[in-house]
């Protein structure tokens, strides 16, 4: 839904006005519309471009040096009237001619015709591109009645280009022509969109499944199919387009494609990058060459949810134009940087850094170290609802996912490096960095942080003995506090750290028995954790709930006391951590 609204019959009018306000280099207002903030140059064709309102970028941010001279732009979803298309081609057009550019529908046809009929009627010459790459909307055969829908946004770059290049009218007429005919669409939806003002969306498609060939106008996709992942909505996208895709020929079309996969409102950038990796990959196995794709929202439908893949199949002319800069506030493109510089040869790859040479003991040691890790994570796996149901009250419930991620993480990391030979100095530190970079966030920060301070009290070079694993837990705590920068009373790990590592000390200076020293360590920090709920928190996400954070305890400190208590275990466990190793 629309969130920001005045009175929402003057939405869109309030929306160019603003966006004018915004981008005074590029453009200013037009009756209508808008149109260049500089003249149009002498003799220059004039592409004038435009529809409804509500798909921005399309169309008025694609107004400036490249691409559209100016941008007539109507209501919601509706065409913009004839005396509106006139008045902005009235504005751009000097001397050189107009071209019309407009996705294929009905009312545009009409009120595009209308305003060119008049412009002609004065002596303007004008040409009409009815753009119409959506293939769900018409058969093959039929390809300039279908309907416009993201492939607008290259044919209107690549017939800017061939203006800015110096195309008279009946140039920049073929070209846009030629761009149109090389472009293919299609698209799906999951939820329709909401007028400005109203009370629900103008479709809706069932739970669970996903509409086939939606239109830009809130129309519904022409059938419904069960939901599919990322990866099979990338390749029911390619499949389609891919059907249409021509003989490749030596002097033509040779497998280069520009493409674009466009986000129509809702589904945002991540999920274009996860949809357009497998696009990506799909193209290349099908032995096609990218040229300069885009993806991101270029041509949307307010909220809807949804998206389309625009394939160009291109020759060296419309390869040209489509790499030619653009300068417009929604859409840029900088000339090519050719100053000669060295090809990268690599890059770092985590984990293919050498394994240095350990000795027995120490190998025997990180193997230990490796169930250690393998408890670590079932214990986390299986507290990880509860662990997010706690963090739920503070934050974004994020929690318990992080700490599955960052355990399984540092199992898997320590497994393989302990594999390659690895002592257990080694094998810590691989799982601290795996910890941090699998699990992200303050808690990923915290415990990579201790995987790897604990890692660096063990050594390569020889086993150790359980004052030694005594010393590496008590560091691991120490780089929490170094790093993280909490105090007693703040609310967070700390709170049951500090107790576990003064229990730990005492009770192990006392016995030296390591496993028992453990457990009553985590008894002592699973008090300290449930005692702060009557903690106001001062640190981390829960700060700013301030009263409202007390009667729950922390994520983190309760986590940490369940993770030690099942060390404890461990430990007890049959020749868990021996006498000192060779």
């Amino acid at each position: 839904m629309t969130y920001l609204v005045n009175d929402p019959a003057d939405f869109a009018t309030d929306a160019l006005r603003g966006y004018v306000a915004a981008h005074p280099r590029h453009v200013t207002m037009a009756h209508g519309g808008v149109v260049r903030s500089s003249e149009t140059p002498k003799g220059q064709p004039a592409l004038v471009i435009g529809g409804g309102s509500g798909h921005y970028p399309a169309f008025a941010g694609w107004v400036g040096p490249g691409m559209g001279h100016g941008a007539p732009c109507g209501n919601i979803f509706s065409s913009p009237s004839a005396s509106q298309v006139y008045s902005v081609a009235r504005s751009a057009e000097n001397g050189g001619g107009v071209v019309l550019g407009f996705g294929n529908y009905a009312g545009d046809v009409l009120h595009f015709g209308q305003a060119a009929e008049k412009l002609r009627a004065e002596g303007v010459d004008v040409r009409i591109v009815r753009v119409s790459d959506d293939i769900a909307s018409g058969a093959a055969g039929e390809h300039r009645e279908r309907r416009g829908i993201a492939g607008d946004l290259v044919v209107f770059k690549i017939a800017g280009a061939a203006i800015e290049a110096g195309a008279d009218l009946d140039d920049a007429e073929r070209v846009a022509w030629k761009a149109n005919d090389a472009t293919r669409s299609f698209g799906v939806a999951f939820k329709g969109c909401t007028l400005p003002g109203a009370a629900g969306a103008l479709f809706d498609v069932p739970v669970g499944e996903m509409g086939i060939g939606l239109g830009i106008h809130g129309e519904p996709g022409i059938r419904e199919v069960p939901m599919g992942t990322a990866e099979e909505v990338a390749d029911l996208l390619v499949d389609g387009v891919l059907e249409e895709e021509p003989e490749r020929t030596p002097e033509g079309y040779r497998g280069r494609v520009a493409v674009l996969l466009n986000g129509l409102g809702t589904v945002k950038y991540e999920e274009l990058f996860v949809v357009y990796g497998r696009v990506a990959e799909r193209l290349a196995a099908a032995g096609l060459t990218v040229v300069a794709p885009e993806v991101g929202e270029h041509v949307t439908s307010l909220d809807m949810a949804g998206l389309s893949l625009t394939i160009v199949f291109l020759d060296d002319e419309l390869e040209k134009y489509w790499l030619a800069p653009a300068d417009t506030p929604a859409f840029r493109r900088e000339a090519p940087d050719l100053t000669p510089r060295p090809e990268r040869t690599g890059v770092h790859v985590p984990g293919e850094e050498a394994i240095p040479v350990s000795a027995p003991g120490s190998r025997e040691l990180a193997g230990r170290v490796v169930q250690a890790l393998e408890v670590i994570r079932s214990t986390t796996s299986e507290h990880e609802e509860y662990f997010g149901r706690l963090d739920a009250v503070a934050g974004d419930g994020d929690h318990g996912q992080g700490m599955a991620y960052g355990s399984r993480g540092a199992a898997k990391s320590g497994r393989a490096a302990a594999e390659q030979g690895a002592g257990a100095r080694t094998v810590l530190i691989h799982a601290g960095e795996a910890w941090a970079e699998e699990a992200g966030g303050t808690s990923g920060a915290l415990w990579g942080a201790a995987l790897t301070a604990a890692g660096g009290v063990f050594t390569d070079a020889r086993g150790i003995d359980p004052a030694e694993v005594v010393r590496a837990i008590i560091a691991g705590i120490e780089a929490v506090l170094r790093i993280g920068g909490a105090q007693p009373g703040d609310k967070t790990m700390v709170d049951a750290a500090l107790p576990f590592r003064d229990t730990l000390l005492a009770e192990f200076e006392r016995s030296s028995d390591l496993a028992g020293s453990m457990k009553k360590a985590a008894g002592a920090a699973r008090e300290a954790a449930q005692a702060t709920a009557q903690i106001t928190a001062r640190r981390g996400r829960s700060r700013v709930l301030g009263e409202k954070s007390r009667g729950t305890p922390d994520p983190g400190a309760v986590s940490f006391a369940v993770l030690m208590d099942a060390l404890g275990d461990f430990f007890g466990s049959p020749a868990a951590v021996p006498g000192e190793l060779p």
